[in-house]
């Protein structure tokens, strides 16, 4: 199987936002639109990645830093400033094994899938997971089917 297996799946809705995005917001569109992350595009091009955690690693920062007085808002922060800026890509051809491999190595639970400079779609380590379970489903089915008298789940 290969990514783009999963974005036709999925389908390759994209939310992005700008670098100038203030934090504020993008925490609005996510929760608004139940997503962990927003590509971050700038005249055109990926910028980078913003997720949830990036939002809660820099809320956890600002947060000991400023322990006494005031703790600066959301709306004070661009997404340029938290963003991940240099994500790791996949490519359409790359095998789900090997983004697996990728995405467990290195953390990762949402990776741009990139074809050349066009940003194809976003996929989440959930996305990952419903793929590997359906296609297994199905491998499953069809070995059943194959094998004569085997009884059937009720």
């Amino acid at each position: 199987m290969l990514v783009r297996d999963i974005l036709r799946v999925k389908g390759t809705a994209l939310f992005t936002v700008g670098p100038e995005t203030l934090l504020s917001e993008c925490v609005t569109v996510m929760a608004d639109l139940d997503i962990g992350s927003l590509v971050v595009m700038d005249q055109g091009r990926l910028a980078g990645m913003l997720s949830f955690r990036e939002v809660l690693r820099v809320l956890a920062q600002r947060q000991r830093e400023h322990r006494v007085g005031p703790t600066p808002t959301m709306s004070l922060i661009k997404a340029s400033e938290v963003m991940e800026p240099k994500p790791r890509i996949a490519s359409p051809d790359m095998d789900v094994n090997d983004l697996r491999k990728m995405m467990l190595e290195h953390h990762d639970r949402y990776v741009p899938v990139m074809d050349a400079q066009v940003l194809l779609g976003v996929v989440s380590f959930y996305d990952v997971a419903r793929a590997v379970l359906d296609a297994q489903s199905f491998e499953n089915r069809m070995l059943k089917a194959y094998i004569k008298d085997w009884p059937t789940e009720g």
